[in-house]
């Protein structure tokens, strides 16, 4: 037997079925991507909206943090938009207090308290804003708004494409949330972070069908 011929085309066959499973996974991840941001955005349309008076009146207000600044040094339009909108639907009378969740990993960065200072900087109360540290990712500081905070009924502001994904967490952990659309920044401003989106409701949902919880927990506060 010629075992210098047979090895070679067993080695190939490997291969060829190594590709095969790789192509494979590869399809099922794209189509896992696809499905789950269709179903997140279709569970979560009836619930968000860019007009403040189609939301209900509320007492408190889930504001989902991000940095003030792009890494260029620029302003974050993300930022800015969203501190609008939590201005718009504060001084409409739709809520009293805001929960302001976002990043406090390092000493130099800390997303909550520099949202905190913008909103008082237009004059919202210091006693109406409640900072959440530990929002480190759309996950945490949703479910920490309700086992932390004891929010069971409250609004989220953030942008569309941001709102889909914080609502649909919410409502599938017996929240009953609603998402008021911040302003978007341009299509070209923002494709990065519009692409990443894609990837990030899938992980949304891998999360959730897996039972992932907030890295931090701690003591529960209670807003009056």
């Amino acid at each position: 037997m010629d075992w210098s011929f047979k090895i070679p085309c067993e080695m190939k066959n490997i291969a060829k079925n190594i590709f095969k499973i790789f192509l494979l996974l590869v399809v099922a991840g794209f189509i896992f991507i696809a499905w789950a941001n269709y179903n997140i955005k279709k569970e979560s349309a009836p619930f968000i909206s860019y007009d403040s008076k189609e939301m209900p009146q509320t007492k408190t207000a889930l504001l989902l943090g991000t940095s003030k600044s792009l890494n260029n040094g620029s302003p974050n339009a993300y930022f800015y938009n969203r501190i609008q909108a939590a201005l718009d639907l504060y001084k409409s009378g739709k809520i009293k207090y805001i929960i302001v969740s976002g990043d406090n990993s390092s000493k130099d960065y800390n997303e909550s308290e520099d949202m905190q200072l913008s909103l008082m900087k237009y004059g919202i109360p210091q006693d109406n804003i409640i900072l959440d540290f530990a929002g480190f990712r759309t996950l945490d500081s949703v479910i920490r708004a309700k086992d932390i905070f004891g929010q069971k009924k409250l609004i989220i502001i953030s942008q569309k494409f941001h709102n889909e994904r914080a609502v649909f967490l919410a409502r599938r952990n017996g929240m009953e949330a609603y998402g008021y659309n911040a302003e978007d920044v341009n299509k070209y401003a923002g494709l990065k972070t519009n692409l990443r989106e894609y990837v990030a409701k899938a992980k949304a949902y891998y999360d959730l069908l897996l039972g992932i919880e907030p890295k931090f927990k701690g003591e529960k506060i209670v807003i009056p």
